[in-house]
């Protein structure tokens, strides 16, 4: 296979070393391509950059368009040390101002709107626009069985089949399972090709760490999910408390046919955010950049050149 990277971006990959929540020392992955006001694409848990292909070249002929790899995610340093609830927040906004010197507009998908909302109540300077796709604001728990059950594993199990390479002896197996899942996030997911599954499933299968740091991920946002169910105190329930005080303009966009979060909760946010609009898309699942890229890009555009008092390239 090609280097995905080096095929995506002018430059390939690049490394940005931050300070993570621990204060360590950490590699971030990310590539960019175009030029004019940033964009940065925030993945999911789970995911990497990859997860954007369909959306980088359209969106890179107006903007500079920025992906990273999150820490523990993809290409990025697996760091060592236990996480804390939260430290993706406090890394978003480190990869922010690290490779954006104005406000950037933040596209962000499910785990990453999440953090991305967190963010922008914290440090508004840093946002010219936000974009939400299918964030889960209002999880009732872990959404996908296979996110469940890696989550009730425990970490040291998981890190000694990272380290005895498990995952790659079994390659075939992880494609067969990661193939059948996929029809939860997609409406027709017949059309997965043996390409977008071989790069979904790499940094599980080739880079050593990856299932262990991702299932640390899926532990803290059940214990997070548990907490705001039993009313004790916890990340989305303050994230949620201060919905009210983002004046980022804002776009919601929503599958109509997601089956982790229903659409419902796309109002439900609207109604919550000061300057917010909603778009449905229709016939779309929870991977919108994969299920519905023309329709999404078109969305995000639009909603750009809406903006009234953003200098939009587009206008």
């Amino acid at each position: 296979m090609q280097d995905w990277w080096r095929e995506t971006f002018p430059k390939g990959k690049q490394n940005l070393t931050i300070a993570d929540a621990n204060g360590h020392p950490v590699s971030i992955a990310y590539g960019e391509k175009g030029t004019g006001k940033p964009l940065i694409l925030v993945h999911g848990i789970g995911s990497w950059s990859y997860s954007w292909r369909h959306c980088i070249e359209p969106l890179s002929k107006h903007f500079r368009v920025i992906c990273f790899d999150a820490k523990g995610y993809g290409f990025s340093e697996k760091s060592a040390h236990p996480e804390q609830p939260g430290h993706q927040l406090l890394e978003l906004e480190r990869i922010i101002r690290a490779l954006c010197n104005e406000p950037a507009i933040v596209v962000a998908i499910s785990l990453g709107a999440l953090a991305s909302l967190a963010v922008v109540q914290e440090h508004p300077e840093l946002f010219a626009g936000l974009v939400l796709i299918n964030v889960p604001i209002f999880p009732e728990g872990l959404p996908n069985r296979w996110m469940r059950s890696l989550s009730d594993l425990p970490i040291e199990l998981l890190k000694i089949v990272d380290w005895l390479r498990l995952t790659f002896f079994f390659s075939t197996l992880v494609r067969a399972i990661v193939r059948v899942e996929r029809r939860e996030v997609l409406v027709d997911w017949s059309a997965v090709t043996p390409e977008e599954v071989y790069w979904i499933t790499y940094p599980y299968i080739y880079i050593p760490g990856t299932l262990a740091k991702v299932t640390e991920e899926l532990q803290i946002a059940a214990q997070e999910i548990k907490r705001l169910q039993q009313k004790q105190p916890n990340l989305i329930s303050k994230i949620q408390s201060r919905l009210g005080e983002i004046t980022c303009p804002t776009l919601i966009v929503w599958g109509d046919q997601d089956r982790w979060f229903p659409a419902t909760d796309a109002e439900k946010l609207r109604s919550r955010l000061p300057h917010a609009q909603v778009k449905i898309i229709q016939e779309c699942g929870h991977d919108a950049p994969a299920n519905s890229p023309d329709e999404l890009n078109a969305a995000i555009l639009e909603f750009l050149i809406s903006l009234e008092d953003f200098e939009c390239p587009l206008r």
